[in-house]
């Protein structure tokens, strides 16, 4: 075994060895192209001759030019690639590979070992592969199949063959720490060292343990729609970010990292998901939150309310007299009724009820509101809506020009051709010499015309007017979105008695929001998709694939209005019901109602039922939170048992949360969460817990995940994974009513090796099933 495992280091030794080679060759390469960039771009013009008086001349210089930016681009793609190479090689040298499958294809005799890393390297020659990259075809043997009859699909067709031994490595720093056959060893040693470290700020790669159910997820390529629901923990986040890297792999040539866009919960998650890519040689895609992209449409017209604002009203707010009338709402314009609703009401616009504003030029109209109403109704009602809409634009434009004609002679454009600084008369003056075709040259020998600079005043004073008019700005959007909450029985006639009860107060709490030029977060998606159905819908054929995460927490109302926006683009959507905090989490009953996004042939849902975040003993206990919890696999990770401490009031229970923090620091916890109902509870603890060193208070809007101990809302810790969490307060005084079960769940699951929950007083009534299966400690602290 020793000669074996010495044979083993000697090949690790040689690869590196190879490694290293290579990354002096591309060191040299890269330097060698960066010069040349540098050197092409400093004498660019000297290598040109620019002459024009010819049409031969002309061409030449073209030519020249056209030549001379090619050599440049080369020469920059070159260094791109270089640099890029380079970096992986660089990760490779620490751990050249992880795996190893020993294959013999159907039809020969010749076992071929077939080493399994994150890139591939070949020898010197280029002949021989050293190592195959984890996303070639070859290597899904590796996770897809035990020894025995195997196969794999390449571009070629599928290759068949026999799968004699699967072995694992660890290989840290360049030296190997173990291998072994894993169909002779029990149980998944590799991926229980793994998991048994201690987490840090980042999320990892996972390529090294992925497992069958994953790389089923990373390697699927069929239809428009993959939905995953996968567990708390089970790893569908991972498996998602190295399905993007698994795509950017196999279509190379034809998709490019800024064509992805993944849509985060939160900025502190994108920054917690941000290394996985790059892990793997890969450029980060796009990342967006669904709330930053509504601001970028509507901040300049609205004060927006985010998702968080709205989560911690329906978590905190439960006595305020509008509270059922705001969660009714919520849930109601979160739904695809309300989806289909806008949309027959913008098909009735075509009849009735188009608002304009007013277009006004120094107070004077140029086409009043009603006029528009009017010339839009009056129109051919047989063309189509949008172009009703343009034919009402050109008419406008047509008015501005009467009236820039008619109004440079009137007395305000002399004053502010007095007012004229000498540089922005210089500028006028160069301007119209120009357009009257004088060189650069001869502009000094150009005597302008008084008429002509009036003319350029007022034209220039009507751009922005003009401008808004071929935005379609004279449309009143809000005024038309008010107007479906003016008459509260208005609706009916759209929504086939699909309404709530609560809807004349949702009618007058929205209309108050809006006087105010504000929306609720409910409805900033309806009235944006209301915007785009008239203007024109502004979509981005150029992203092809788009990855939303924490998908539970999206209404079907923000799926279509995705699918409508990115119309080129297919869809990887990963969630946990379990985990739908939001109000509106009753309009998604499970992800197959998502299926009509595509249709059922064009969409698939992968479900994944085992857990790898938390220990066996954790996750014996969160799944019993859960109406059907017993459907999740735990991983047979030993650890302690979760721990209830009930305590009688605050001041006790800051003592105990202050031991539990130095005993967890002890055993070398990195991250630590204290873990609150909402943002209110959050910032009073973290008051009452500011003497302990290093704590930190986690907001909405913080940017990066930070190691250490924090203080954090339930809703902002989803998605990430800490060594040991406490909840704060597990009582029934704050976790009592029903709809909160979800919450307390997903505050539980953060945890990977220990959890500890704390109450005051009486426990949640969701411990009860738990205590009743006896899998975790009940302690009553001691005052």
């Amino acid at each position: 075994m020793n000669s074996a495992f010495h044979q083993e280091q000697k090949r690790v030794d040689s690869v590196i060895e190879t490694i290293t080679e290579q990354i002096s060759r591309l060191e040299e390469e890269a330097s060698r192209r960066l010069n040349e960039v540098v050197h092409i771009r400093k004498h660019f013009w000297d290598e040109v001759k620019v002459n024009v008086d010819t049409f031969d001349d002309y061409l030449e210089t073209i030519i020249g030019l056209r030549q001379e930016a090619q050599l440049l681009s080369t020469s920059q793609s070159t260094h791109r690639h270089a640099a890029k190479k380079m970096s992986v090689l660089r990760r490779m040298k620490d751990a050249p590979y992880f795996g190893r499958i020993d294959f013999m294809e159907e039809g020969t005799s010749i076992e071929e070992k077939i080493y399994i890393g994150i890139s591939t390297l070949t020898d010197t020659s280029g002949d021989q592969f050293l190592i195959y990259d984890w996303r070639s075809p070859i290597a899904s043997v590796y996770y897809d199949y035990q020894p025995g009859p195997a196969q794999y699909e390449t571009p070629g067709g599928i290759i068949k063959g026999t799968f004699e031994k699967k072995w694992q490595y660890l290989i840290r720093g360049g030296v190997l720490q173990s291998v072994f056959d894993t169909s002779l060893t029990i149980g998944d040693e590799i991926l229980q060292q793994v998991l048994g470290k201690g987490t840090d700020k980042y999320m990892h790669s996972i390529v090294a343990t992925i497992q069958q159910e994953q790389n089923r997820i990373i390697r699927h390529d069929n239809g428009r729609l993959l939905i995953v629901h996968g567990a708390a923990g089970s790893g569908k986040t991972s498996a998602a970010l190295q399905r993007i890297a698994y795509l950017l792999y196999k279509y190379r040539n034809q998709l490019h990292s800024d064509q992805i866009i993944l849509f985060s919960p939160n900025a502190m998650f994108k920054s917690y998901v941000s290394n996985v890519l790059p892990e793997l040689g890969e450029e980060n895609m796009q990342q967006v939150t669904f709330q930053e992209y509504l601001d970028h449409r509507l901040s300049k017209e609205f004060d927006v309310e985010n998702p968080y604002e709205q989560l911690e009203y329906v978590l905190t707010a439960e006595d305020a007299p509008s509270y059922r009338s705001r969660v009714a709402a919520i849930r109601f314009k979160a739904s695809i009724h309300f989806f289909e609703a806008m949309k027959s009401y913008k098909q009735s616009l075509e009849l009735a009820g188009m608002q304009f504003k007013d277009i006004l030029f120094k107070g004077r109209s140029i086409a009043t509101a009603q006029q528009m109403v009017e010339r839009f109704y009056s129109s051919d009602t047989s063309l189509r809506f949008h172009n009703r809409l343009e034919k009402l634009k050109d008419w406008l434009i047509e008015k501005l020009n009467e009236m820039e004609k008619r109004e440079w002679k009137k007395p305000w454009v002399q004053e502010e051709i007095e007012l004229l600084s000498n540089e922005e008369y210089h500028k006028a003056h160069a301007y119209l010499a120009k357009k009257r075709g004088f060189k650069r040259e001869d502009i000094a020998d150009y005597e302008m015309e008084p008429k002509a600079l009036a003319r350029l005043i007022v034209r220039q004073k009507l751009k922005p007017l003009r401008k808004r008019i071929r935005a379609f700005r004279f449309v009143d959007i809000k005024g038309i979105y008010k107007q479906l909450f003016a008459d509260p029985l208005q609706i009916n006639q759209w929504m086939e008695g699909n309404m709530p009860a609560e809807w004349t107060d949702i009618c007058q709490a929205t209309l108050e929001m809006l006087d105010e030029d504000k929306l609720f977060y409910e409805d900033a998606t309806p009235f944006l998709l209301m915007k785009e159905l008239i203007q024109g819908f502004q979509t981005n054929s150029s992203i092809k694939h788009i990855l939303v995460d924490e998908a539970q927490d999206y209404s079907p109302f923000q799926f279509e209005f995705l699918k409508r926006l990115f119309p080129s683009a297919r869809m990887t959507v990963l969630g946990d019901f379990n985990q739908a905090i939001f109000a509106h989490a009753s309009e998604m009953v499970d992800f197959h109602t998502l299926t009509s996004l595509y249709g059922r042939d064009a969409t698939e849902v992968i479900n994944m039922t085992r857990s790898y975040r938390s220990t066996k003993p954790i996750i014996e206990f969160t799944r019993s939170l859960v109406p059907n919890g017993e459907q999740i696999i735990p991983f047979e990770r030993d650890g302690e048992r979760p721990v209830l401490t009930q305590v009688s009031d605050r001041t006790e229970l800051h003592r105990h949360i202050a031991e539990k923090i130095r005993d967890w620091k002890n055993l070398g916890y990195s991250t630590i969460a204290i873990i609150c109902k909402s943002a209110e509870e959050s910032m009073n603890a973290y008051e009452a817990l500011s003497s302990i060193e290093e704590v930190k208070l986690v907001k909405n809007g913080s940017m990066e995940y930070e190691q250490g101990v924090v203080v954090i809302p339930s809703y902002l810790s989803k998605g990430i994974e800490f060594d040991a969490v406490m909840i704060y307060n597990a009582s029934e005084q704050v976790y009592g009513d029903e709809s909160l079960r979800r919450v307390f769940y997903t505050a539980c699951t953060r945890a990977m090796h220990h959890l500890h929950l704390y109450s005051v007083g009486e426990p949640s009534p969701f411990l009860q099933n738990a205590s009743d299966q006896q899998i975790f400690e009940h302690k009553q602290g001691l005052s």
